[in-house]
């Protein structure tokens, strides 16, 4: 997304903060009763717009998130009725909008059951640029926070979100694989060992202004990265984005961060309480989450490399793996070590065993979570990436 594009952010989110610091008792948790959720951006100027409808759950139900199927969505404002199409379950979207910034918008939004929802019209507020991102060592792993100011002293309440990218290496190299019982060496092509991964922020950060002279957000921290974290393991990547918010937008959010605080998340259960400006017209008592509010969203990006950091920062892989000897024929037992465990893939070989001179005793083997990165991450490099 552009700096200076104008959007529609549906501010009611995935949004959640670690941690407990009270008891929090919201007296609808245990009920039958899910809330509507809205979240997403709807942009009317040159990006496409992208929105996602869910419910949430109670707090003894296992699944996290509900996805809200076959609605029909809608952008309206300035004479445009603009329709958005199902990408997936829950998930909707349409092409740029390129519709005049300076008009008020709202979001329409009809269930497959018939209800109706609709969000009130909102004037867009300009958020001004993210001055720096920076990162600093601490006791607890790689803090990194953002810095702006507004000169207008228009902005006062801001909110961020952001995308992380990672590379990170599979514990083992492994250079054979297996093809119907067969072990082949790996092609170049045929590699395991190095991906991408990447995630999408699900806390709320928020910073204020207003009890200050001029509008400055100095150092709000972001997040923290634990010290022993494979995503910073080789080399880092975070898109940082900026939202300038209205006074009742910030108060959504703040109501938000404190009813997930115990909770965990907004995908879990949540209290009647959080009320923003989306609402039902089939029923006006029903209480939904999301606030749609127009903005403008500015962003950046930055790179953290490994020989950034400090050396004695080990990384710890998210898994417990270990490479054993796999035996053709087990020097003690006789058994079939590598037709037991290794043609029949229940494990990854790694690599050959040799013995004296060209003799081939077996293969060093390993859980594939442990040798194929492919399983939690990608190696289509992301378009954007960018070596040190």
């Amino acid at each position: 997304m552009k700096g200076r594009n104008i959007c529609i952010c549906i501010l009611g989110l995935g949004a959640a903060v670690a941690g407990c610091r009270k008891t929090y008792a919201p007296q609808v948790v245990s009920s039958g009763n899910t809330l509507l959720v809205v979240e997403g951006v709807i942009d009317p100027g040159s990006d496409s717009t992208f929105i996602k409808l869910s419910h949430t759950v109670k707090i003894s139900d296992t699944t996290k998130v509900a996805a809200e199927k076959g609605a029909t969505l809608t952008v309206e404002g300035n004479g445009l009725s603009v329709p958005l199409t199902e990408l997936r379950p829950g998930v909707y979207a349409c092409p740029p909008l390129n519709a005049d910034a300076t008009q008020k918008y709202r979001l329409r939004v009809k269930l497959s059951n018939g209800k109706e929802y609709l969000s009130d019209d909102e004037e867009a507020k300009v958020t001004p640029p993210i001055d720096t991102i920076t990162y600093e060592p601490t006791f607890r792993g790689l803090k990194i926070s953002a810095s702006a100011h507004d000169p207008s002293g228009k902005t006062r309440y801001y909110r961020w979100d952001y995308d992380e990218d990672w590379r990170f290496n599979a514990k083992f190299f492994s250079s054979y694989k297996v093809v119907n019982g067969v072990i082949f060496p790996r092609t170049p092509a045929d590699l395991r060992f190095s991906c991408f991964s990447s995630h999408a922020s699900t806390v709320v950060v928020l910073g204020s202004s207003v009890k200050l002279a001029q509008d400055v957000i100095s150092d709000q921290p972001i997040l923290t990265i634990d010290s022993t974290s494979e995503k910073i393991s080789i080399r880092y990547s975070i898109l940082l984005k900026q939202y300038a918010l209205s006074k009742a937008a910030f108060g959504f959010y703040e109501n938000i961060k404190k009813n997930t605080e115990q909770l965990g998340s907004i995908f879990d259960a949540q209290p009647s309480e959080i009320a923003g400006n989306v609402h039902s017209t089939t029923n006006p008592a029903e209480p939904v989450i999301g606030y749609v509010s127009v903005c403008t969203v500015q962003s950046k990006r930055i790179f953290i490399d490994k020989t950034e950091l400090p050396a004695k920062w080990i990384t710890k892989y998210p898994y417990d793996c270990r490479q054993d000897t796999t035996w053709f024929s087990n020097p003690i037992t006789g058994a079939p070590e590598v037709k037991a465990f290794i043609l029949t893939n229940l494990t990854l070989p790694t690599q050959e065993i040799a013995g004296v001179g060209t003799a081939l005793l077996g293969y060093y083997r390993t859980d594939f979570i442990c040798g194929d990165c492919t399983l939690r991450g990608t190696q289509k490099r992301p378009v954007f990436w960018k070596d040190k």
